[in-house]
């Protein structure tokens, strides 16, 4: 992680209390920051690091946050270095919560998260998975990557939002499959690279999130309620179980608009003669269209994507405003997709339709940008 943040150009200064300097030495930290470390208020006093350091931070990233730290900060406790620093920082603070499972869910520890939370500070979900010994459970370190991601997220827009606090929102991300035979399938593009950031994006303003993952191979966001599905049958199913409870759905999946009327239970195999076999097909149901008609939950805010090329009909923004009509949904993200743009990238540009004749356009940046933007639009429309 503090290679990635110093590769990406940010100037890093490592506070590690005297129990990180049991994992890794000050040398190590050192050499990585190219800086020197201290841990404790003595150290470099003409200085008065632990008012500096926290006055001149754009960011405080507590990477892994303790039960035992996480209570200090929720108590305004300073016997060291880093605690000194929370008192002081007026920027941005993320804790990123790294302990066992029985640690994490004690009633001290969440109502420790619960005040620092309530104080402004983002306290990421800890990841489920492999703990220390042959434990596993929910309390594990978020992947690096994530967490840089999340920084980087924080340091872009300045501020930690919580407006999503006390809210569930459903996320549908990826491409779903229909198969032909056990091995062939139709499907799609989608890589749910911006249902994921989505996701990402509703944790850090303090939602509760569940995502319906279609065949997505990347890793799933740390504290999300995850729902892995193939066909978009399954998609439909999942996602109507969840929005039975949210106050918002977002869906950024592209289900597949057509199916096999049969699916060969054996691989289909090539003809001697070289003709192909025909293949029948049948619609499958309109999830998006569903959701806005019944709207499974009072003052449900629902939101579709558009991923449209234009053709001799209309413009890509004509057809787009024609579907947010037909489909009935609140908010409609727009994507130009010709030529295959947008599937897989790392960024996106897009325009948000209203249902109420707004138009936002969101310029090219990364997904985690155009993520911010939806639920920008989301959140003065709940209920």
């Amino acid at each position: 992680m503090l290679r990635r943040l110093k590769e990406s150009g940010h100037d890093v200064t490592v506070v590690p209390t005297a129990s990180a300097l049991e994992f890794v030495g000050a040398p190590t930290w050192a050499a990585l920051s190219g800086k020197a470390v201290a841990s404790d208020v003595w150290s470099s006093v003409h200085e008065v690091p632990h008012v500096r350091i926290g006055q001149e931070a754009d960011l405080v990233l507590v990477a892994p946050a303790t039960a035992d730290l996480m209570a200090k900060a929720a108590h305004g406790l300073a016997d060291d270095l880093l605690t000194n620093t929370l008192l002081t920082a007026r920027c941005p603070v993320v804790f990123v919560p790294a302990m066992h499972t029985e640690m994490w869910e004690h009633p001290a520890t969440q109502a420790n998260v619960a005040v620092l939370r309530t104080r402004g500070a983002l306290v990421m979900e800890p990841a489920e998975g492999r703990l220390t010994g042959k434990d596993t459970g929910k309390g594990r370190l978020p992947e690096p990557l994530e967490i840089f991601e999340l920084a980087q997220d924080v340091l872009s827009r300045g501020t930690v939002s919580s407006d999503l606090a006390g809210r569930h929102v459903v996320v549908s991300a990826g491409g779903t499959r229909e198969f032909l035979d056990p091995v062939r399938f139709l499907g799609n593009r989608s890589s749910g690279r911006q249902g994921i950031a989505l996701a990402q994006a509703a944790l850090a303003r303090g939602a509760e999130v569940t995502l319906v993952a279609a065949n997505v191979a990347l890793p799933q966001p740390a504290g999300a309620h995850v729902v892995e599905v193939t066909t978009t049958e399954e998609l439909r199913v999942a996602v109507l179980k969840a929005a039975a409870g949210a106050d918002a759905v977002v869906m950024a999946a592209a289900p597949a608009d057509f199916r096999p009327v049969h699916s060969e239970t054996a691989k289909i195999k090539k003809a001697p003669d070289g003709s192909a076999p025909a293949i029948e097909l049948v619609q499958n149901p309109d999830i998006l269209k569903q959701l806005a008609a019944e709207r499974l939950q009072p003052g449900q805010v629902v939101v579709g994507f558009a991923a449209e090329t234009g053709d001799t009909t209309g413009s890509v923004l004509d057809l787009a405003r024609a579907k947010l009509a037909r489909k009935g949904c609140d908010l409609l993200v727009v994507n130009d997709v010709s030529g295959g743009a947008v599937f897989g990238s790392t960024d996106n540009e897009a325009v948000i339709l209203g249902a109420d004749g707004s138009e936002t356009p969101v310029p090219r940046g990364a997904k985690s940008q155009i993520a911010h933007a939806i639920w920008d639009q989301v959140v003065p429309r709940l209920a």
